[in-house]
């Protein structure tokens, strides 16, 4: 809903970009998890999710007035990314990489449920909600409790976060 709000009105107003930048780090740190792990679900689910989600990034880049402060944004997820994979793959032996890359992703993935909350001083101030996407916040909801259950079902603690 908010792409088509985006592509429709061609504006970005009212419509946060530091959620999708969070949600996209979240893709590709349990797309990296996902491949470590062999997890097919986890592989296919998290690529489509990054390639959504940074086709999200570029319309709302193309839209958006001030792109310096988002393209900062967009190079310090970079920046984080390119750390965390050298990191995993060059100072952290093959033993525990799993265990220390599935608390980077459920860090990753806690950090992506706060960001919207970024949106509750301006609810609080304007007392109006119509700058929180209610089909973004429900689809977020079903997505959550869907990733809990499989990672029960995976006896993964790790997905259950």
């Amino acid at each position: 809903s908010d792409l088509r709000q985006i592509l429709a009105t061609k504006s970005v107003e009212n419509i946060q970009f530091l959620p999708f930048l969070t949600t996209d780090a979240n893709n590709l740190s349990w797309l990296g998890y996902g491949c470590l792990k062999g997890d097919g679900t986890l592989i296919t689910v998290n690529a489509i999710g990054a390639v959504l989600q940074t086709l999200y990034i570029l319309v709302y880049l193309y839209y958006s007035p001030a792109k310096r402060p988002m393209l900062l944004q967009v190079l310090l997820l970079l920046a984080v990314v390119v750390t965390g994979y050298g990191y995993f793959t060059i100072l952290v032996d093959t033993g525990t990489r799993l265990t220390r890359l599935g608390l980077f992703c459920s860090v990753f993935t806690i950090t992506m449920y706060i960001s919207p909350l970024a949106d509750l001083a301006k609810v609080v101030r304007s007392k109006s909600t119509r700058c929180l996407s209610f089909p973004l916040t429900v689809t977020t909801f079903v997505a959550s409790s869907s990733w809990t259950l499989y990672g029960l079902q995976l006896h993964d603690p790790y997905i259950t976060v």
